[in-house]
């Protein structure tokens, strides 16, 4: 994702809430934008396995 303004994010990300959003919805999007982000950079540096890694680690038929 784009580096943008963090400031500009948050107005944006508040103006997509509906009108009756309370702060546990507020703090919700914002968990999970971090959330994403966090995955994303993750997966770009290469902190990946594998389903099947995944699977196995917890006993899980492939």
């Amino acid at each position: 994702m784009k580096n943008l303004n963090i400031k500009e994010e948050a107005h944006k990300l508040i103006d997509r809430l509906p009108e009756n959003s309370t702060w546990d919805d507020l703090m919700y999007q914002i968990y999970v934008r971090q959330t994403v982000e966090a995955g994303l950079a993750d997966s770009k540096a290469g902190n990946v396995i594998s389903v099947q890694e995944v699977r196995k680690k917890f006993g899980l038929p492939e």
